[in-house]
């Protein structure tokens, strides 16, 4: 995976800045099939341009579709994105299907890029969740929405008429980790909580009924074969935490999106992260504190990334 220049973002379609994985060859990845769609689009636009790169694009218009469609450009070799959770980095540029003019682009500046997942993308534009389904890293996607699929409100936002198709070009630049991938390690786990794992990496923690440790301890429950977490990174996490009297859940991004705010939520289990390997998984308990309980994290770190520049 390329270092990238991105941090999570929640932004909104009004802004259009569009962004949407396991590892290569998992078995979540195996069982996509990208064949299935059709191929039509491919016949309306040209694509030409670098990968990465603001592409030259010519939409042969008016374009007036009966059903939203994608095809790939060029097909990478990289990570699939297998659930719309998972974080990916983008570049795209987006056309008028009735004009064919472009009505917007991002930065295609790696040092702005912004991560997000292809959910929060699907509930503006639905016809999105369909074209970022199975698609690899280093791939490079044509996506004609019909307006039912695009959203009628994005395009009185762009001031186009709401019967005009869209037309997508995405290059996929990054995919990160859907959970965490690599050697199971051995801990003694007499007093700890034991982790359980669902087929899609979600960890379920089973609090013994020991009382809580009044240290903060740290084991490496998978260690992951990525690059090391840098100090000055941010990790992408996924994070379950429990709290050690009850057994209840205190928070969990699972089902919802990693996360690139585990330093301001939790500060003491953020410091564990630097020095692991992208792909490990971690269980930091916390002692209690002024009337506070204990909390079992498991934290799986999907990718780490720097900070953009404005």
């Amino acid at each position: 995976m390329r270092k990238t220049s991105a941090v999570l973002a929640s932004l909104s379609l009004a802004v259009l800045a569009l962004t949407g994985c396991s590892a290569a060859g998992s078995s979540d990845g195996a069982a996509c099939d990208r064949s299935a769609d059709s191929s039509a689009i491919k016949d309306a636009v040209t694509v030409e341009g670098d990968f990465g790169s603001a592409p030259d694009v010519t939409v042969f218009s008016p374009l007036h579709l009966k059903k939203s469609s994608y095809a790939d450009v060029a097909v990478g070799d990289g990570p699939t994105i297998v659930n719309g959770q998972q974080a990916v980095t983008v570049e795209l540029s987006i056309y008028s299907g009735e004009t064919g003019e472009k009505v917007y682009a991002t930065a295609y500046d790696e040092n702005k890029g912004q991560v997000s997942n292809a959910d929060y993308w699907a509930s503006q534009s639905p016809g999105l969740a369909k074209a970022f389904e199975c698609a690899t890293e280093g791939s490079r996607i044509i996506a004609g929405l019909t307006p039912e699929d695009f959203g009628v409100e994005a395009l009185s936002g762009l001031g186009l008429s709401d019967d005009d198709n869209m037309v997508f070009v995405i290059d996929v630049l990054d995919v990160f980790l859907s959970k965490a991938e690599g050697a199971l390690q051995f801990n003694d786990a007499q007093g700890m909580p034991t982790v359980v794992r669902a087929a899609d990496g979600t960890p379920g923690i089973i609090i013994p009924d020991s009382a809580a440790p009044k240290k903060q301890v740290v084991q490496t429950l998978i260690k992951g074969d990525g690059e090391k977490v840098a100090a000055d990174q941010i990790p992408l996490v996924n994070v379950t935490a429990v709290n050690w009297d009850d057994k209840s859940v205190v928070t969990t991004t699972w089902g919802k999106g990693p996360t690139g705010d585990l330093a301001s939520t939790a500060p003491a289990v953020a410091e564990q992260i630097v020095g692991k390997t992208v792909g490990s998984q971690l269980l930091v308990v916390t002692p209690g504190t002024d009337g506070a309980a204990a909390v079992a994290y498991v934290v799986d770190i999907l990718g780490a990334v720097t900070a953009p520049t404005q």
